[in-house]
């Protein structure tokens, strides 16, 4: 599972070091190959290459002349970009996605589980300040942590 907040910063030719403490996994379980994309947020998503072979077969079984089904599957699918760790642990963030989530120096990774999600550090910020009260559907409701 990847989870944890960690905050880092972009080099000047838009790589991220992926945190140490992730490394070594992801290089036994896909050997360092990982996919970026964009989700419904339009936030930057970093997936293992084995987690991001799930998602693609879920979306591409997703109707193709459903209109909402469609836009997600260029979102995910029109986006994703293959991207391998360098020896040192980097991979470069494409200019293109960087551009259209706002990224520049400094980020936040936040690992949910079977992806990293990678924020701009004042809108990671700006989340934790906002009071909205979130939705709770039944399946939430019935979450017990």
């Amino acid at each position: 599972m990847l989870n944890g907040v960690t905050k880092l910063n972009l080099d000047a030719k838009g790589r991220l070091a992926i945190p140490s403490r992730y490394r070594e996994r992801l290089m036994e379980d896909c050997a360092g190959h990982l996919v970026v994309t964009l989700d419904t947020e339009k936030r930057m998503v970093i997936y293992p290459h084995n987690e991001w072979r799930d998602v693609e077969a879920k979306l591409v079984g997703l109707s193709s002349v459903n209109k909402a089904a469609v836009r997600i599957k260029r979102l995910y699918l029109g986006h994703a970009t293959d991207c391998d760790m360098d020896k040192n642990g980097r991979i470069n963030l494409p200019p293109y996605l960087r551009s259209k989530t706002g990224l520049d120096k400094q980020i936040v990774l936040v690992g949910i589980g079977n992806k990293f999600e990678v924020w701009d550090e004042e809108s990671w910020n700006r989340e934790w300040e906002d009071d909205e009260e979130l939705e709770l559907t039944a399946e939430l409701e019935s979450l017990s942590l």
